[in-house]
């Protein structure tokens, strides 16, 4: 499935999070949302990315924007990751890569020479209407929570 572009209609899921909660994404209409996709759980640019968030989380929040990181392992390693790193935001257990596969991110990867399918690092802005307003289709996990704060006050 090809990733959404800025102008449509997000699509919708319903993941388990980190706190036991089943997050709706339509339940999120009236605020904007940041779902950001990462590969994997505690590795080196999945946490750099995730920390982050973590660390302008109060800026982002004062934008009346929630922000989601995605990805298809499990709630306990999601638990692991979030207390570890004492993240503020809500991990979404994508296990049957609903999400994943909706936001067109599941793909064919090269790392070290091996090729393997897997998720692709990527970011949504979705507005309080539930449309896409900014894509991230090849996130480096440096400062990008800079550049999605810098989309939210343009």
């Amino acid at each position: 499935m090809a990733m959404p572009r800025v102008g449509d209609q997000a699509p919708d899921f319903a993941i388990q999070a980190t706190d036991g909660s089943l997050v709706r994404l339509a339940e999120q209409r009236g605020r904007k949302v940041v779902l950001f996709f990462y590969p994997r759980d505690d590795t080196p640019g999945c946490t750099r990315e995730a920390c982050g968030f973590r660390d302008r989380m109060s800026e982002i929040a004062e934008r009346g924007t929630a922000v989601f990181g995605v990805s298809d392992d499990p709630v306990d390693s999601h638990e692991r990751f979030s207390s570890k790193f004492s993240l503020n935001f809500p991990l979404l257990a994508d296990v049957e890569r609903e999400a994943i596969e909706a936001y067109g991110v599941w793909g064919e990867k090269t790392m070290r020479g091996r090729t393997f399918m897997g998720t692709q690092r990527a970011t949504f802005l979705i507005d309080e209407d539930g449309i896409v307003s900014a894509v991230w289709p090849n996130v480096s996990p440096d400062d990008h929570a800079e550049e999605v704060l810098q989309a939210l006050d343009a």
